[in-house]
């Protein structure tokens, strides 16, 4: 599913700064981009697929459904957090509670989801309090 780049393999003298000496960095050029860290980009994906193969097993999912799902869920997500946040501010207070998530989960979902929802909610939060 994702490709992770594997570190080139040493040449035949075995230095890993490639000959310049211990510790030497070579130089880039003004203006040139250095090879940094890549921007990480935090997704659904893995969740997504491991609730898909409980559902089906045998299913797939390609790359284009898998980011329309993505999109799908942030923007719930973010249509949640919006409420919930306008409701803590309601009942004049600074900390998001599970009672305002579940608020806004039922103001929010239609009929039969939202008590899925609820349910499941409830379930995951008596799991975390357990624990």
């Amino acid at each position: 599913f994702f490709s992770r780049n594997m570190p080139a393999k040493s040449g035949a003298k075995g230095g890993k700064t490639g000959g310049k000496g211990k510790g030497a960095k070579a130089k880039t050029p003004k203006g040139a981009k250095k090879g940094g860290k890549r921007k990480s980009v935090r997704t659904w994906s893995l969740y997504i697929f491991k609730v898909l193969k409980q559902v089906h097993s045998d299913t797939g999912i390609s790359n284009k459904a898998m980011n329309i799902m993505n999109s799908f869920i942030n923007d719930v997500f973010d249509r949640l957090a919006t409420e919930a946040s306008k409701l803590s501010k309601i009942n004049k207070t600074k900390t998001l509670s599970s009672r305002e998530i579940q608020t806004a989960v039922r103001l929010m979902l239609p009929g039969e989801l939202a008590k899925h929802a609820m349910s499941e909610g409830t379930k995951a939060v008596a799991k975390y309090t357990s624990a």
